[in-house]
């Protein structure tokens, strides 16, 4: 298959095979045409040569890119994710329409077999699991920032029955517990999943396969991306030792050549060798990809400790236009901690505990709402903040970002001798990749992964001795996070990190802290014993939140049942009502049978984590026997009516 997108050939007679149920992680360097491959699959372009298939019957999910602007609740934006059960709902609604009692009928059950009973228990199960608090499951969509937006299309996008589901960089407007748990979602996902992510952890997690765009060819390699980095070296040392041993080859032809060309007596086996030259296949020099690096200049000094925490409670203050007497919410209370030079603390906790808020305080852009924090003499904060690339002027340059820096840092006082000339700057973001037309192009016009290198850049250039890092690769590509994480081993100061790259927090930190139910405490293991808690964490939280809408479904499915029903509307045949009263009969022998086998199962005293599952699953067997039975009742009625 051939590829292009305008006058670049992204593709050139490429061919390669996905089998149904893999999950594949598609890699390559920016700009090598993932995106284009992702817009071929979705059907927003078109091959340009040799032959594209997928089998037309298989649905597609993928994450809506459009911010969402709606007064929908999360929980109904989410629903409508569900294509099959928003066609049985307008199915129904057509069919009550009319007087075709058999049209109705049949929409009813396969509203029922759409899962219409669970569909809101289902979609609040995505939601709470990427992050989401149950107090916001009823908010409008309008009402959360852009973040929480797409994380919204995400959970919409997993709702939606698929046989292939794309995922364009998933991970990025994740926290770490959002992150776990949708590997988790994604290992049970039984149809293909082709991912996009510059996370190494998140790759090994849930890919088996990957596939390597390099060079217009797409290189299928079985096994996660740390499986295909060991394959790619090796293949690439053999295609250097081959290029090598070639050019010798060459290099003897060559000379051959020119040593006997002019001799008539050797003239047929010098043109042999001419021959043999222009025949041979010539194998490619192996160009590496270019590494990017840099490094933080070493601190003007060390302050130790660089801050003390007595006592410190961290949140908001109340709002300019909040009711008199209101006071600040506090999220996280009475801390008393020091952080000292040369430390690399991890901070964790699950997604609303104040992760972002301790942060936001230690680098002064919060006031502690009680206590006494003291800061060390001479400390320079570096803070990499979420939302960091928000703040970055549209219209402004690299180069007038770094001169206005200079100039905010000289007013302040915060000089620590660097060089300030104009030229002075423009090699410096050189070193950020940031060379040529670069330091004058607006910063509205470059990548996410762009801004986010002039953020690092800005902050390197202040020689800070803390670094407060929030989430700072969620727009870095593998070869720049790299580049980070030896950086930040190579620092001479403190860090405070907040990441869901895991494969940054095991290089960088060598110490966590924990903060959870209102209070900050060291976290005794590693981030293998924290993935187990947050998985543990998220199963309670799914429990509860069946457990509470559990009561409000099961009315609000008998109230569908009385004022949904066909019987209420008119009599109807009796045949249909016949057919309708064997359908219900089938589907309640079915869910006798496996409660029964259900209930042994429990009865046999099983693990404390199988017993969990099987309860639940008790319970909604149970749940759907007790709407059957009533809407058996109801149709047994109509068809004693029809009949007499």
């Amino acid at each position: 298959m051939t590829l292009r997108r305008g006058a670049k050939v992204l593709l050139d007679a490429a061919s390669v095979t996905i089998n149904p149920g893999e999950k594949v992680g598609l890699v390559g360097r920016n700009g090598a045409g993932k995106s284009s491959l992702f817009a071929l699959l979705n059907g927003t372009l078109h091959e340009d040569g040799g032959e594209y298939y997928v089998p037309p019957q298989w649905r597609l999910g993928q994450v809506a890119q459009d911010m969402p602007e709606t007064e929908q609740s999360a929980t109904d934006f989410v629903v409508e994710g569900d294509t099959a059960l928003l066609a049985a709902q307008l199915e129904v609604s057509a069919a009550e329409a009319t007087d075709d009692y058999d049209r109705m009928a049949h929409a009813y059950m396969e509203l029922q077999d759409a899962g219409a009973h669970d569909a809101p228990a289902r979609a609040q199960a995505l939601i709470l699991g990427l992050g989401f608090k149950t107090t916001e499951l009823t908010h409008p969509v309008n009402s959360f920032s852009g973040g929480w937006r797409m994380r919204l299309q995400l959970a919409r996008a997993l709702m939606c029955p698929s046989d292939l589901l794309l995922l364009d960089e998933p991970t990025n407007h994740l926290d770490l517990d959002a992150l776990v748990w949708l590997e988790t979602w994604l290992k049970r996902y039984e149809g293909t999943i082709i991912v996009i992510s510059h996370d190494r952890e998140f790759l090994d997690a849930v890919s088996d396969v990957t596939l390597h765009i390099d060079a217009t060819k797409l290189m299928r390699y079985g096994g996660n991306y740390s499986k295909f980095e060991d394959m790619r070296a090796e293949q690439m040392e053999l295609q250097q030792n081959a290029y090598a041993k070639q050019q010798d080859k060459i290099a003897h032809l060559q000379k051959f050549i020119a040593r006997f060309k002019a001799k008539a007596s050797k003239a047929k086996q010098a043109q042999s060798r001419v021959k043999a030259l222009d025949r041979m296949e010539k194998i490619a020099p192996l160009l590496a990809e270019a590494d990017f690096t840099f490094e933080f200049k070493e601190p003007a000094n060390l302050p130790n400790p660089m801050l003390a925490m007595q006592g410190v409670s961290f949140g908001y203050p109340a709002a300019e236009d909040a009711p008199p007497g209101t006071g600040p919410t506090v999220i996280v209370n009475h801390v008393s901690r020091s952080v000292l030079a040369g430390q690399r603390i991890g901070i964790l906790g699950a997604n609303g505990q104040g992760k972002s808020t301790l942060v936001k305080t230690v680098a002064r852009a919060l006031a502690p709402i009680g206590g006494e924090l003291t800061e060390g003499k001479g400390l320079n904060v570096g803070y990499f903040a979420q939302q960091e690339l928000d703040v970055l002027r549209p219209l402004d340059t690299p180069l007038e970002h770094m001169i206005r820096l200079v100039r905010e840092m000289t007013a302040a006082g915060k000089m620590l001798g660097q060089a300030t000339r104009e030229q002075d700057l423009r090699s410096f973001l050189g070193t950020f990749n940031f060379g040529g037309d670069m330091v004058k192009q607006p910063v509205g016009s470059m990548s996410g992964g762009e801004k986010a290198r002039l953020v690092l850049c800005m902050i390197v250039w202040q020689r800070p001795n803390l670094l407060l890092l929030d989430e700072p690769t969620n727009h870095l590509d593998l070869a720049t996070r790299e580049a980070l994480s030896m950086a930040l081993n190579e620092f001479e100061g403190t860090v405070m990190l907040v990441s869901h790259d895991r494969a940054l927090l095991r290089a960088v930190c060598d110490e966590f802290w924990m903060v959870s139910r209102g209070g900050v405490a060291p976290f005794d293991g590693d981030l293998d014993d924290y993935q187990r808690y947050l998985l543990d964490e998220a199963k309670r939280q799914r429990e509860a939140i069946k457990e509470a809408s559990s009561s409000a479904a099961k009315a609000e499915r008998k109230a569908q049942a009385s004022a949904a029903s066909p019987v209420k509307a008119k009599p109807a045949a009796r045949g249909t009502l016949k057919r309708l009263l064997h359908d219900i009969e089938e589907r309640m022998t079915t869910l006798q049978g496996e409660g029964g086998a259900l209930e042994a199962r429990l009865f046999a005293a099983p693990p404390p984590a199988d017993y969990a599952e099987l309860g639940m699953r008790l319970k909604l067997v149970n749940d759907e026997l007790q709407m059957l039975e009533e809407q058996w009742l109801t149709v047994s009625d109509q068809l004693e009516t029809a009949t007499a």
